[in-house]
This record gives structure tokens, C-alpha cells and sequence, in this order.
């Protein structure tokens, strides 16, 4: 499932970068092309404008004629010189656009096209070899009125082969022929790495919701089975030993409360995940709260002979925060520490604020954490003593619930410990909101 879901965001960003890309080459080469055209065109001008600028128009033989001698290409003068290979032939026009004079290929007798530039294909010049092999690349060809003191004396036509155009073309073609398709191979490269990269957090999440989900339905198959077994007892005793009855409905009626409480659970870890939305933060003098948790609490202390000690300062000390979700993170912590410290113990329950945090503190004396549970007594379902935390009652939930509101109000719990010596749980809150992080919750 998830490499084919990798394979799927890997091909859906190749083609979306790659069609990027491909109409990205399209605009450069297209770009390129008239670049290179118009500065094919200004030299071609700027050529044209030099031979036209050697035109006299004179009054010879008793009238006035176009005097071409001394224009390049064109005059007697310059007969002798063959055409560059920057030129394929020069033509000059009478001002009635007859042909006057030429050099290079043959021409029309009369002026054909308007004035301005023009791309002549190499069949224009027809299928006679030697014309086809004069020209065999495209020509480019301008068409310019010549004047002298505003009056027309002709047209000059100046055609060149795009040669040179075609090659320096051709070298673009290659570079983004070669060019796109590598870099469509490193776009779909990286677009196989990137897929991985965002595939690994959904990949987590999918790892520890089904951890989740083998977790609760392992925990709840136990006390489904002990029930279903105290209701096979209880059909199987004799209908008049209402003592026997009693006992298996007392039975099924503890261990569904039981459930009833890890269903809570659950729904709670469900429901709550991520930083609190700041409309759900209220301000919460914390000495308050922690006052009525310890009088809600001492009875319990007393029930099982511990001590509850409170620590907690005069001052109100206030915070934004969930009163709820905090009593209930305060409740676990101490329902912790009471089921791991024997009779006779005492637990400590302390606020004070450090630099700019407010710290609730919970210390024991109970039997400790072993060192290598420390670091996983926050999971959930985890439990350092499995045999006995069954039998208090607990599920492996109440720190994880504890640590998940904690980090809800943008604050942090730790645990330190020594084995027989007690236990000391400590959640951190910042006594000023900090910015949204996270996704909502999703209740």
C-alpha cells in the first residue's frame, strides 16, 4: 500500500514538474528563435543599408539614370567580386520594378513581394540542380526602397542563407533535446524521494494506530472473556445457590465498569490530539484547581493510609488552559502514585513557578521505576509491572493521557525515579500562550 502510494505521488509529481518543465524548454526555444531571427535581420539590414547608400541617382547620356558603379556587388567595378557566403545574391530594381542588374542566383525579371523581410524557401528558386545546390539552406531576404532627396530610384533586394540561423538553432535543439529528458529523470528521481519522505510520517501513524488498535483490542478481550466465563459459570451453578449467582453478576458487573473506564480511555486519546484550539483556553488560577483536586483526592489517600501533602503557593497563579483536561492530567499523576505507594506512604503534591513556566509536581515514596521502563512509562498500554498494574486496576493509560494533555497546553511532563525509592512526575506549563503548533483537536 505504501509504495504504491509512493509510486503514485512520485509519478503525479514528475508529470506535473515535467509538463512544468517541458513548456518551460517550449517558451526558452521559442524565445531563442526570435532572438536570434531579429539579429539575423539587423545585420542583414544594416548590410542592405551600406550597398543601398552607394546608389546615385545621375544625369548621363542626356538623362537621369541610376548610377550603380560604384554600389558593392552590382557595379563593373566590383564584378570580379564572387558573393560572401553571407550573401546569396544582390538585385537592383528600377523604381518601376524591373530588373536592372543582379549577382548571385538568377532572378524574376520583375519585383516580386512588397517591400520588408522574407523567408524563401530552397525550392523557391525552382528544380534546376545547380540553383537547388546554391541555396540549399532557407533564405532571408529583404526587400528595401532606395531614395535619394526623396525621390524613388529603385529597389534593392539583398537575400542571405539562414544558415548560420539554423546551426546556432540547431546547438539550442540539442542542449534541450538532451537537457529535458535528463532532467526528467532526476524530476522523477527526486519525485520518488520526496514520496518517501512524506510517505514516512503517514507510515508512523499507520504503525501506531495499528499498535493502537492491537493494544485496545488486546485489552478488551480480557475482560470480555472474563465476563463471558463468569456468565458460562453462573449457568452452569445450581439455580437454588443464589450466593454463587450473586457473585458471578457482582463479577461481570466489576469487570464491566472496568471496561467502561478503558472505553473512556480510549476515546479520550482518540478525541484529544495535538495543541489546543486558543477558543478553548481559558484562564485558570492553577493554585485553585490544584486546592480541589487535593481535597477531591485526600479522601482516597486516607482510604488506602497515605498522606497527601500539598505544596502551593499564596499568590494566584494564572494560566490559559483547559480546567478539565488539567485536573484530569493532575488526577492521573497522583492515581499513579497512589497505586505504586505502600500503606503508610506519603505523596507530595507541589506548584511553583520558574521562568515563566508554572511546575505541579508529584513525588512518592513508593517502590520506584526501574531504569529501563523510564524512558517508556508515557506509552500507552505500557506497563513496568504488568502482573501487578492488573491487579490495581490499571491499563497503561493514565500517564499517556497525562502526557497527551500536557502537550496539549503546549507544555512538557517528565518522570525521574529510584528504584525503592519513590517517584517524582512533574508537567511543565508556559505561563504565556506561544503560537499555535500542530493540528487542531478533533473532538
Amino acid at each position: 500500500m505504501f509504495k504504491r502510494s509512493r509510486r503514485t505521488l512520485a509519478y503525479w509529481f514528475a508529470l506535473s514538474m515535467g509538463s512544468i518543465l517541458i513548456v518551460f524548454a517550449g517558451v526558452i526555444y521559442s524565445l531563442a528563435v526570435e532572438e536570434q531571427r531579429q539579429a539575423f535581420d539587423q545585420n542583414l539590414y544594416d548590410g542592405s543599408q551600406a550597398i543601398a547608400a552607394k546608389a546615385r541617382y545621375r544625369f548621363q547620356q542626356g538623362r537621369w539614370q541610376v548610377d550603380l558603379e560604384e554600389v558593392p556587388f552590382l557595379g563593373n567595378n566590383n564584378n570580379a567580386l564572387a558573393l560572401n557566403s553571407k550573401l546569396a545574391y544582390v538585385r537592383w530594381y528600377n523604381q518601376a520594378g524591373y530588373l536592372v542588374q543582379f549577382i548571385g542566383a538568377p532572378a524574376p525579371i520583375r519585383l516580386q513581394g512588397t517591400s520588408g523581410f522574407k523567408t524563401i524557401k530552397p525550392n523557391y528558386l525552382g528544380k534546376d540542380p545547380d540553383k537547388l545546390n546554391a541555396s540549399k539552406a532557407w533564405l532571408r531576404q529583404v526587400t528595401l526602397p532606395v531614395f535619394q532627396n526623396n525621390l524613388l530610384i529603385g529597389y534593392l533586394q539583398v537575400a542571405a542563407p539562414l544558415l548560420t540561423l539554423r546551426e546556432r538553432l540547431d546547438q539550442v535543439r540539442l542542449f534541450l533535446g538532451l537537457g529535458v529528458p535528463i532532467t526528467l529523470g532526476i524530476i522523477g528521481l527526486a519525485g520518488w524521494f520526496l514520496g518517501g519522505v512524506a510517505m514516512r510520517p503517514i507510515r508512523r501513524s499507520y504503525e501506531q494506530l495499528q499498535q493502537f488498535t492491537a493494544d485496545a483490542s488486546h485489552e478488551l478481550r480480557a475482560p470480555l472473556a472474563a465476563i463471558l466465563s463468569n456468565a458460562q459459570v453462573g449457568l452452569l451453578s445450581p439455580a437454588h445457590d443464589s450466593s454463587q449467582q450473586r457473585l458471578r453478576l457482582e463479577n461481570i458487573v466489576g469487570i464491566t465498569k472496568s471496561m467502561s473506564g478503558l472505553i473512556d480511555h480510549l476515546l479520550f486519546l482518540a478525541r484529544h490530539e495535538g495543541a489546543l484550539a486558543p477558543e478553548r483556553l481559558k484562564s485558570v488560577d492553577l493554585v485553585n484547581l490544584i486546592q480541589r483536586v487535593v481535597e477531591d483526592q485526600g479522601t482516597l489517600a486516607k482510604e488506602q493510609g497515605l498522606q497527601l501533602i500539598s505544596h502551593l503557593p499564596v499568590q494566584p497563579l494564572s494560566l490559559k488552559a483547559d480546567p478539565d483536561l488539567l485536573r484530569q492530567a493532575v488526577v492521573n499523576l497522583l492515581s499513579n502514585a497512589f497505586k505504586y505507594t505502600a500503606s503508610g506512604g506519603t505523596v507530595h503534591l507541589r506548584l511553583l513557578s520558574q521562568a515563566q513556566k508554572a511546575i505541579i509536581q508529584i513525588e512518592d515514596n513508593g517502590i520506584g521505576i526501574p531504569a529501563t521502563d523510564l524512558p517508556h512509562v508515557f506509552e500507552r498500554f505500557y506497563r513496568v509491572d504488568t502482573a501487578r498494574s492488573r491487579q490495581t486496576g490499571g491499563f497503561g493509560l493514565g500517564l499517556s493521557i497525562a502526557q497527551q494533555i500536557a502537550q496539549a497546553h503546549r507544555g512538557r511532563i517528565s518522570a525521574t525515579s529510584t528504584v525503592g525509592q519513590g517517584a517524582i512526575f512533574q508537567i511543565e506549563l508556559p505561563l504565556k500562550p506561544g503560537p499555535v503548533i500542530g493540528r487542531q483537536l478533533g473532538v
